[in-house]
């Protein structure tokens, strides 16, 4: 499934520059992950960067964006074309 950053966000800014797929953006108060660029950085490291850097352990599984590790293989396929 996608990743979600939740409120407790203090805007450290290290997840951004880490995220492969540019996933992550600031949004209105703090950071926010597009479903749609997410894969849980599979494709590109063994876990999600973003949660592996974050200091206050924001970053969450997203389950209104559920996904099986196929579908997230196949995401990263097409965007990485």
């Amino acid at each position: 499934m996608a990743l979600l950053i939740n409120s407790k966000c203090i805007n450290c800014d290290m997840c951004d520059p880490e995220c492969p797929n540019e996933a992550i953006y600031m949004g209105t108060k703090i950071y926010q992950i597009d479903p749609d660029k997410c894969t849980e950085c599979v494709g590109h490291y063994d876990k999600p960067t973003c949660v592996s850097v974050c200091p206050i352990d924001c970053i969450k599984p997203d389950p209104a964006h559920r996904e099986s590790l196929d579908e997230l293989a196949e995401k990263y396929v097409r965007l990485t074309r």
